[in-house]
């Protein structure tokens, strides 16, 4: 018999709505339950791409015995963290205060009015690996609930203070400026932690951590320390040809379980992808690497031809899971490649490491090697690639989770917008912009507040921080590839939703839900990048785009404002402050590109478009000016024309604008790194 999940649309949720289970969604009927049947709650918070998720509903929420603790102790509420991140981030928070990993499932027990007593994430179904067996972890806190309620209510109320009144940074981190002397030296000292072998961060679980990589790119090209730039490259070059890679259908796995980049977990995640897009694009623009274009170019295909929902905007998740086994549709035995490519396939088994044995619980991951001397075919290789994915394609498939989720949606928006205007695919943009209105079209409400996520024609309509800023890191992106104004218009409007209902007007910083967000403990607010960039770090960068490409002050103290409030935090959590940092980098040394051309020009004017793009930059903001709207008088660039009828390009830097150039010739010498730093 289904339970009350049964009415929900998520698929995380679906798949446990035939639990034994009484299982309630999160909502205000499950505290009244709770706060009636004097009973403390078990939240259960996971994703449904989530193989740890599946191996514990299946070891005990399927199983009635279990269940039936459950049932008989606790109110069971699940969540898909997809949805609630908000809900997540409170518990993930309360999990890290108790000295516990956070990740997923997250399993937490709550007094009835929500507030935690304690958690963890797995529990096996009986004692194991030193972790305490689910079931008696269940019996314990019901006898303790029971038999000594006034234990249980002090230690919420700890961590309900803790909480709701987090400490403030600590007195070696107060009043610090930072700087871009700062993030140099923080780029050095992470050089030490890289694996000079593999790439990554040393140690497994090896996970990509695009914003970390980004940082040691931008800190490589305002230092030209070679290490900086060799453990990006090392790193990228890892990824993308070990078996983290999907070396037949194109994107990424989550993290690979091992430091080779060999076995991932194999589910494939929107913003894992579009982070690493968007890492990859902005190295190519540096190295113009054949292996990064055509990951790129194939990580793409995967996103058109396997994560498109409701007409044009991107699902969420592919599950690591098919047919109950974890890798399944993507692992193969040598026999089943002998099978399919016979004796022409001698020289693909060598270069993507099929064996006898498998380099994989007996069976193969495909990963990219080179043979050595041995020339290497490569049509040959791209038509027996086509053969494998051909026949992969009639296996059971891992299931898809399609809603659509502003914030990964954004993130994506602009990982394609960019990679378009990088390499001259206007079909990219275009591919972009069609999942950006589609996303507008779904989410909107009436008075243009975003929420946060759509399935089966049903929005949600709580939005989050990182929904509004993501999107609008997407609207910016746009723009400037695009130049149509409507989409600068929504990114004002976003930010002053923001500005208006998520500012924190006593310590400063977004909190990471609205003033009328109503049921949660309390509003949390941070500035760590997680599995995706922080709201607040991402805010960096947007109000500084926004403030170079319109010229107005409002922007730039907002964008100042942030970083005073944060600055101290950013020190203390590096390295998983990278996205603020990077914001910082834009906020104290940007560089705009301002290109003013008659229309008849358009095609003179992305040639210097082009010329900016090829510079490699990071810490650019390219704005295409060719019909009559005028720039602010506050910007910097206000007043300034076509020369003589042609496409003309102004560098900007802070207040101050370089002559007039119009060839890209002199845009490129206008943009050398020893030009600038003159």
């Amino acid at each position: 018999m289904a339970n009350r999940l049964a009415a929900e649309t998520s698929p995380y949720l679906l798949q446990h709505a035939d639990n034994p289970v009484d299982w309630q969604p999160w909502g205000d009927a499950a505290f009244e339950r709770a706060r009636a049947e004097n009973k403390p709650m078990l939240l259960s918070v996971g994703y449904a791409a989530c193989h740890w998720c599946h191996v514990m509903a299946h070891e005990s929420f399927e199983n009635p015995d279990i269940a039936a603790l459950m049932n008989d102790h606790f109110v069971s509420v699940k969540v898909d963290r997809e949805e609630r991140p908000d809900v997540d981030a409170l518990y993930q928070k309360a999990l890290a205060m108790m000295g516990e990993h956070g990740g997923w499932p997250l399993t937490m027990f709550l007094t009835p009015d929500g507030t935690p007593f304690w958690g963890g994430t797995y529990f096996p179904p009986e004692d194991r690996w030193g972790r305490p067996g689910f079931p008696r972890v269940l019996a314990d806190l019901g006898r303790v609930w029971r038999e000594s309620p006034d234990k249980v209510m002090q230690n919420a109320g700890i961590l309900r203070t803790a909480l709701v009144n987090p400490d403030s940074p600590g007195d070696a981190a107060d009043g610090v400026d930072l700087s871009i002397p700062i993030l140099d030296r923080a780029a050095r000292q992470l050089i030490e932690h890289l694996d000079t072998t593999h790439g990554g961060l040393r140690g497994a679980p090896k996970f990509p951590m695009p914003f970390v990589f980004d940082f040691l790119w931008r800190a490589w090209r305002r230092t030209g320390e070679a290490a900086l730039r060799d453990g990006v490259v090392r790193t990228l070059d890892g990824m993308c040809q070990g078996g983290l890679y999907d070396h037949l259908g194109g994107g990424f796995a989550r993290y690979s379980t091992d430091e080779e980049w060999l076995a991932p977990h194999f589910e494939k995640m929107l913003y894992d992808n579009a982070q690493i897009l968007d890492l990859l694009t902005l190295v190519w623009r540096e190295t113009r690497s054949p292996l990064y274009a055509t990951r790129i170019a194939e990580t793409i295909g995967w996103l058109e031809r396997e994560m498109l929902t409701e007409g044009a905007a991107f699902a969420a998740t592919l599950d690591a899971d098919s047919e109950g086994e974890e890798g399944r549709f993507y692992v193969w035995s040598e026999a089943e490649i002998d099978a399919l490519l016979g004796a022409d396939g001698a020289l693909f088994k060598q270069v993507y490491d099929v064996t006898p044995g498998g380099n994989w619980e007996g069976k193969t991951i495909l990963r990219r090697r080179e043979p050595g001397v041995q020339p290497v075919d490569e049509d040959a290789l791209a038509r027996q690639r086509a053969t494998l994915l051909a026949a992969r394609e009639r296996r059971v498939r891992p299931g898809r989770d399609d809603k659509v989720l502003a914030d990964w949606n954004g993130l994506m928006i602009a990982a394609l917008a960019r990679a378009g205007q990088a390499f001259g695919r206007p079909e990219w943009t275009a591919l972009a912009r069609r999942a950006f209105d589609r996303v507008v079209a779904l989410l909107t409400h009436e008075d243009g507040r975003l929420g946060h996520g759509f399935r089966a024609g049903r929005r949600q309509d709580v939005a989050m921080l990182d929904d509004y800023a993501n999107m609008t890191r997407a609207a910016l992106a746009l723009f400037e590839a695009e130049g149509d104004p409507a989409l600068l218009d929504l990114a004002r409007g976003w930010v002053t939703v923001l500005d208006a209902r998520y500012w924190d007007d006593t310590a400063g910083g977004y909190f990471f839900t609205a003033d009328d967000a109503t049921d949660l403990l309390t509003r949390t607010k941070g500035l760590v990048d997680n599995a995706v960039p922080s709201g607040n770090g991402t805010m960096v960068d947007v109000l500084t785009r926004l403030y170079v490409l319109t010229g107005k002050d409002a922007w730039r103290h907002r964008a100042e404002s942030l970083v005073t409030a944060l600055a101290p935090d950013s020190i203390r959590q590096f390295p998983s402050s990278a996205t603020f940092l990077n914001g910082f980098e834009l906020l104290a040394r940007g560089l705009q590109v301002v290109i003013a051309a008659p229309p008849a020009r358009r095609a003179d004017a992305e040639a210097l478009r082009r010329v900016a793009l090829e510079s490699g930059e990071p810490a650019l903001v390219i704005s295409l000016q060719t019909g009559d709207a005028a720039l602010p008088n506050s910007h910097p660039a206000a007043g300034k024309h076509p020369v003589d009828g042609k496409a003309t390009a102004y560098v900007c830097r802070g207040p101050v604008c370089s002559p007039p150039v119009t060839t890209p010739q002199a845009l490129g010498e206008a943009l050398r790194p020893d030009h600038l730093n003159r």
